[in-house]
């Protein structure tokens, strides 16, 4: 359990600023969004990031139980196989991201993140 409110107050609080972020500044992020999906070598260091992290996530916390530490294992194996498929199929991922994640929906995407920070957080600093 240590571990899961360790990782918990890390994303819960990550998130939070990221989903705050993402609210107030929605036309800075857009443009990093836009520049992001045509960079390939920021491409390339994200999927090297979110493999290295989702596989940190998966190997300390595979947890799969019927509690909110779950988030946590869920969150992990959506890194890593984000940063799986972000080096093996960059373009389709480019694809399949802007088709999911349309950048008119920022303000929409950033009440998700911050809802899931805010519930991280809660568990990782108060329980």
């Amino acid at each position: 359990m240590d571990t899961s409110i360790f990782i918990a107050k890390i994303l819960g609080l990550s998130y939070i600023v990221v989903g705050l972020g993402l609210l107030f500044s929605s036309g800075y992020y857009k443009k990093l969004y836009e520049d992001m999906m045509k960079n390939t070598g920021i491409m390339y260091l994200g999927g090297i990031m979110a493999l290295i992290v989702g596989y940190l996530m998966v190997t300390y916390h595979n947890f799969w139980v019927k509690d909110w530490t779950v988030i946590i294992t869920v969150l992990g194996w959506l890194a890593l196989l984000k940063g799986f498929f972000l080096l093996v199929l960059p373009e389709q991922m480019v694809k399949l991201t802007l088709s999911l994640f349309p950048k008119k929906n920022m303000n929409v995407w950033g009440g998700v993140v911050l809802v899931l920070g805010l519930v991280l957080g809660y568990f990782g600093f108060f329980m």
